[in-house]
């Protein structure tokens, strides 16, 4: 498991955790759903993740450490 991996499961566990407490319990998670949104676009601008930063504090490999590629394209 890499950094980038857990970071892309955990946002996605994040949007739809909130996504179904807003359903359940209040529409105000639905500000969760867009910090996780905001979060994920701007690091894509800056490349400043801070849960990148905990897990890689913590030990975690990144991608290119591993000699992988985060997301392959198929042709």
């Amino acid at each position: 498991m890499t950094v980038e991996r857990i970071v892309f499961i955990a946002a996605g566990s994040f949007i739809l955790l909130s996504l179904a407490l807003s359903q359940l319990h209040s529409p105000y998670w639905l500000w969760l759903t867009a910090f996780v949104g905001f979060n994920l676009f701007q690091s894509g601008f800056t490349n400043f993740c801070p849960l990148a930063i905990i897990l890689k504090k913590a030990g975690i490999p990144t991608e290119s450490q591993k000699g992988g590629v985060a997301c392959q394209v198929q042709s």
